[in-house]
């Protein structure tokens, strides 16, 4: 009988809350973070030193005693290891060295929702929440969505931070330092979120993932960029890479992410890009606008001959719902996720 572990949250939270930010290149990559509930034995990953599979690859540390590492870089379960959805515990720290060096990742269990709805700016139509605040993404998993949306812009001084628009506030985020920014209070009494508050909160359960999209700049081409650098730094900083999803209308942005670690799961937003273009350019999917692909239903057919996935927004009529689920989108982006849940019931 394979062995199943019991272990306790906090062993494995407190590393995540205690580290250093900040930024170092990436020399060791990962191409998945997380990991498979019942399968012992089962492959989590592949190690990578920029596009090669990384070599000669030891496991240096790993608390939990779950892992193994092939000298071609390959992560797995142990044979006699097995993870049960019901336990506490979800994240696990490693670290692995290669003959490029040294890096830390957390994996984490993988009891992710799986069933297509994304919420738009969170959960907040039907709830307390503001539009992109903590509350909203927490109603969001309470729900059970799949995913959760949230806009993230970079203040003045240079820190990601959360608003729909290019203004909150009255104040323009992209010319306001963040003690500012902070300072502006949201609809439902709570104040403007940075994006590491949100990761720390996001971290807190895995279920729901986080849906980045990061805005284009209204200052210059380059201020979009340092976005994109800012938030994957933070992303690697906290090691919640299997948490994560991402979402532009720059395309730059998004190769730009792409760029910095070529596994990221990267979708474009804007609509003029053909699935081919968008594989051609190793981006993961799309997530257009409904009037997009109600122009040409045969994107469907296209994306999936070309490995693309599909998400669709503002969807929010039950009618559309069904239409593209039926077509079959990977994911509804959606203001009503109670409308969404139900029909994929």
């Amino acid at each position: 009988m394979p062995l199943r572990y019991r272990l306790t949250k906090s062993l494995f939270m407190m590393p995540v809350m205690m580290i250093a930010i900040a930024a170092h290149a990436q020399k060791v990559q990962l191409n998945n973070h997380t990991v498979p509930v019942g399968k012992p034995g089962a492959l989590i990953g592949q190690l990578f030193n920029g596009a090669a599979p990384a070599k000669a690859a030891k496991l240096v540390e790993d608390t939990s005693g779950l892992f193994t590492i092939a000298k071609n870089g390959e992560i797995r379960l142990k044979k006699r290891a097995s993870l049960v959805k019901e336990d506490a515990a979800y994240q696990y720290a490693i670290t692995v060295s290669t003959a490029a060096g040294k890096e830390g990742f957390i994996l984490v269990k993988d009891n992710f929702n799986r069933n297509k709805v994304v919420a738009h700016r969170g959960a907040w139509k039907h709830h307390e929440g503001s539009q992109n605040s903590l509350t909203s993404f927490r109603d969001a998993v309470k729900l059970g969505c799949e995913g959760s949306e949230f806009d993230v812009w970079l203040s003045s001084d240079g820190v990601p931070v959360l608003s729909h628009d290019p203004e909150i506030g009255g104040k323009k985020v992209e010319e306001t330092p963040v003690a500012e920014l902070k300072k502006v209070e949201l609809k439902n009494g709570e104040v403007v979120p940075t994006f590491e508050e949100f990761i720390r909160e996001g971290m807190k359960q895995n279920t729901t993932k986080m849906v980045l999209e990061l805005k284009p700049s209204r200052v210059s081409k380059e201020r979009g960029q340092q976005l994109a650098q800012a938030c994957m730094d933070l992303i690697r900083q906290y090691k919640c890479e299997g948490w994560m999803l991402y979402i532009s209308f720059d395309y730059d942005i998004c190769k730009k992410v792409v760029a910095i670690d070529p596994h990221a799961k990267v979708a474009y937003l804007n609509g003029e890009k053909s699935p081919a273009e968008l594989a051609a350019d190793k981006i993961w999917g799309f997530d257009y606008n409904w009037k997009v692909i109600d122009k040409d239903m045969n994107i469907f057919k296209e994306a999936r001959k070309h490995k693309v996935t599909v998400n669709i927004w503002t969807v929010n009529q039950p009618g559309q719902m069904d239409t593209y689920l039926k077509a079959g989108a990977d994911f509804l982006t959606t203001d009503e996720p109670e409308m969404a849940l139900e029909k994929v019931k």
